[in-house]
Order: structure tokens, then C-alpha cells, then sequence
């Protein structure tokens, strides 16, 4: 398949998923098992991935062929007339009785034959042609994987982008409701003439600096909206609910050695350079099988006659079988360029493949010890919560009876929110860590603990 005709699959296929994307009701709840689905099977870094394992594997059936017998079927029907003849320098000499005699005429050829082509020896070439072909299918397959792998990540990511949003918006609103509770009892407490003007402006002031808060917020839980609308392609715009709330969902990861183990052997990256390296190897196989002899055998029969009516008679017939060897002696160093550039390419999938697995090592001790973090830091932001709520509460019934002021009240309400939030982002930050280490591990995203 030509790259044109590729783009226009794929643009199609586009289009038609995200036709389907306009359909969807804005009323329906959307899992983050169903987000990963739709991102599976619409996103357009995934269709591409997959159109070129369509197209590697057409490259088989190509490379296949060429030690397949090739037979062709080829007709000619000629009408010419050639005074050659008459244009001899030594025409002049012949008889003139003879020369009156001769008349040139227009004549019909006609030629239909039968072709045949069968490599018998090729020293390899198609053999490891065949198996390049077939590393490149694996190849690209392991690609394709890959991408789904880290299409499901991002899904998980934006998926939690708007669980946190969401989170945020809602954690504002209450902040909302408690400053609004609180002017109420400054005002209560001004008209019974135990609190001054002061306390009533400082509490409409701390509600309305909230405002330009719930804005920022509302509006991170659009464009968290637009993003995970774009990977699962549909509307940015529409107003999709999800299913789920952002909470910590535990994991017991295995040991780092473990994981970097399990990693280098199932990790679709690290497939992907083993079969590179695979390839690097089999082009050098080619190349040192550059100059190597070659048997071909020919074929071709036919039927050639002026006459159509004698088209098949087998006294018209003509035949021919051909063995070719071919074996080249002197290049000019043709042989030992590609050997060299071969060679290179193996070293450099070698170091390639090497620098690749010291990265997922890297990655995944980076990702682990962000998990441990912040499963500590979850632990202590609940603490600091608990902590803040009861020191809000005691605030509120102290200046209730006179004991505190609203700046006690509004320090207590800031540091219970600065707590939340801190909860928030750690519980956060667990369940990215926890994705991004199993992205790293070669494990899957999704399973029972975090499907909703």
C-alpha cells in the first residue's frame, strides 16, 4: 500500500471514529475501562501503528514471490513492410530480371508466448530477505503494542486529570460554603452587637477572593474534559461525565530487581530493539552475500506465424530453456561497503538495545521510589487533614462564643484547604506513579483494583 493511499485509510478511518465520537450521549458515564477502549480503537497514533503492520505484512507476501515461480503470458500482432532490401549497396549487382521480379510487401507477425522465470540458487538472498520481512512483521507488531501501552497511559493520566479537577472544583465549592456559613454568623453576631464591622468586611472579603479561585477551577475541569475527549476522539467540546473519584487504590509492587527482570523481557520497547538488532543482523547476512553465485532457469514457449489460422500449429512453434549462472569476480569494493555499513548497523542496534535497557532500569527504579513517596505522603496529608479539621471546628465554636477572631477562622479554613489539596495531589501522584511503573514493568495498566 502506498503512503498516499495510507493517509487516505487512515484520514477515513478518522473521520468515520469520530462521527461515531459526535453520537455519543453526554448523559452516559464514562468508566475508565471504556475511555481505554475507545482510545484503543479510535485514536488515530494507534490506527497508524496498526496500518503499518498491514503494510509489513503485504512486504512477506512480496518478498515470498521472488522465489516462486513467475509466469507471464505475452502476445505481439505486428503488420510491417521493409525495403531493406531494395537499400543493399551490393543490389545494384543482381540480375535485372531478378530485380523486377522482386516486389516488397506488406507482412503480419503474430507472437503468442509463455514466459517462465524460477530462481534456482540465490545464495541466501531470498531466504533472508523473507526472514527480514518477517523479523520487520514482529517488529511492528511490538510497535503496536507499545503504542497502545502508552495510549492507555495517557487515557489514565486524563482520566485522572479530570477525577482531580473535579475533586479541586468540588473542594473549592465547600471552601465556598464555609466562608459563606461564616459571614452568616459575623453578620448574626454584628446585629446582636458582639462582633465589629471589621468581622463582617474581613468574611466578605475571604468569600469573594474565592471567586476568581472558582473560575481557574471550573475551567481546568473543562480543558481536563477537551483532553480526554481528544484521545478518545470525540467532540472537545461535549460535556462527557465519567464514573470513578480520585482515591488511592493500594498496590503491593513487587521488588525493583524483580520488575526490571520481568521489564527486559516482556517490555514491548525493548522487543522492538531486539528485533532491529535482528534485522541489523540479517541485512549483514544479505550483504556478505552480495557476490555469491546465482542460478537462474528460463523458460519460454510460443507460437509465431503470418497467419492467425496457424496460430497453434505445433509446426509454428518456438521454445527455448535457459539455465543462467552469474558469479562476480570484481566489484570495485562494492561488496565491502555494504558488509562495512551492515556491520555498523549492528553495532548501533547493539548499543542501542544496551542504552534502552539501562533506561527501563532507570525508569523503573524512578517510578518506585515515586510510588513509596507518595503512598508516605498520602499517609501523612490524612493526618494533616484530620488535624485541620478538628483545629477548623474548634476555631468556629470559639468565635461563636467570642474566643476567636475571623482571622483565627480564616487561617483555620486556609490550612484545612491547603491540607486537602495536599491529599488530593499525593493520592494523585500514587496512582500516576503506580501507572507510569507498570507502563515501565511491561504490566498492564488497567486490571481489577483500578477499574472503578
Amino acid at each position: 500500500m502506498s503512503v498516499p493511499l495510507r493517509i487516505a485509510v487512515c484520514g477515513a478511518a478518522v473521520l468515520a471514529v469520530c462521527a461515531a465520537g459526535h453520537s455519543q450521549s453526554a448523559g452516559e458515564p464514562l468508566t475508565l475501562a471504556e475511555a481505554v477502549r475507545l482510545a484503543l480503537e479510535r485514536n488515530p497514533e494507534v490506527l497508524a501503528a496498526q496500518a503499518q503492520v498491514d503494510e509489513i505484512r503485504g512486504r512477506i507476501t512480496e518478498v515470498r514471490a521472488g522465489a516462486l515461480p513467475q509466469l507471464s503470458l505475452e502476445g505481439i500482432g505486428l503488420r510491417w513492410r521493409d525495403p531493406s532490401f531494395l537499400n543493399s549497396p551490393s543490389f545494384d549487382k543482381v540480375p535485372a530480371e531478378f530485380r523486377n521480379a522482386l516486389q516488397i510487401r506488406s507482412s503480419n507477425l503474430f507472437d503468442l508466448a509463455l514466459d517462465l522465470r524460477q530462481p534456482l540458487y540465490t545464495a541466501g538472498k531470498v531466504g533472508n530477505a523473507l526472514r527480514l520481512a518477517r523479523e520487520g512483521v514482529r517488529e511492528k507488531e511490538a510497535n503496536l503494542e507499545a503504542v497502545r501501552r502508552r495510549v492507555a497511559f495517557r487515557v489514565f493520566q486524563a482520566f485522572h486529570d479530570v477525577l482531580l479537577a473535579e475533586e479541586d472544583l468540588a473542594l473549592v465549592r465547600e471552601s465556598v460554603a464555609q466562608r459563606r456559613r461564616h459571614l452568616e454568623m459575623a453578620r448574626a453576631r454584628f446585629a446582636q452587637g458582639v462582633a465589629t464591622e471589621i468581622d463582617v468586611l474581613r468574611s466578605e472579603v475571604n468569600l469573594a477572593n474565592l471567586e476568581p479561585e472558582r473560575i481557574r477551577a471550573e475551567n481546568r475541569v473543562r480543558l481536563a474534559r477537551a483532553a480526554l475527549n481528544s484521545l478518545i476522539m470525540v467532540d472537545v467540546d461535549l460535556p462527557l461525565g465519567i464514573e470513578g473519584k480520585l482515591e488511592q487504590r493500594p498496590w503491593a509492587a513487587a521488588s525493583p530487581a524483580e520488575l526490571q527482570a520481568h521489564a527486559l523481557e516482556v517490555r514491548p520497547e525493548v522487543l522492538v530493539a531486539r528485533r532491529q538488532l535482528d534485522e541489523a543482523r540479517i541485512m549483514l547476512a544479505l550483504a556478505r552475500a552480495e557476490n555469491k553465485p546465482t542460478l537462474d532457469l528460463g523458460g519460454r514457449f510460443g507460437f509465431s506465424t503470418r497467419d492467425p489460422r496457424h496460430q497453434f500449429d505445433y509446426n509454428f512453434s518456438r521454445w527455448n530453456l535457459t539455465v543462467n549462472f552469474r558469479l562476480a569476480f570484481y566489484d570495485s569494493g562494492r561488496k565491502a561497503g555494504l558488509t562495512a555499513q551492515a556491520a555498523a548497523r549492528v553495532r548501533a542496534a547493539e548499543q542501542a538495545l544496551a542504552q534502552l535497557e539501562n533506561a527501563v532500569r532507570l525508569e523503573i527504579k524512578e517510578a518506585y521510589d515515586l510510588l513509596q513517596s507518595s503512598a508516605q505522603a498520602i499517609a501523612a496529608a490524612r493526618l494533616n487533614v484530620s488535624q485541620a479539621e478538628r483545629v477548623l471546628a474548634m476555631m468556629q465554636d470559639n468565635y461563636r462564643y467570642g474566643a476567636a477572631t475571623t482571622l483565627d477562622v480564616i487561617d483555620s479554613q486556609a490550612a484545612l484547604t491547603a491540607a486537602r489539596n495536599a491529599q488530593m495531589n499525593a493520592t494523585y501522584q500514587y496512582e500516576i506513579a503506580k501507572a507510569r511503573l507498570r507502563l515501565a514493568a511491561g504490566s498492564a495498566i488497567l486490571d481489577e483494583e483500578t477499574i472503578p
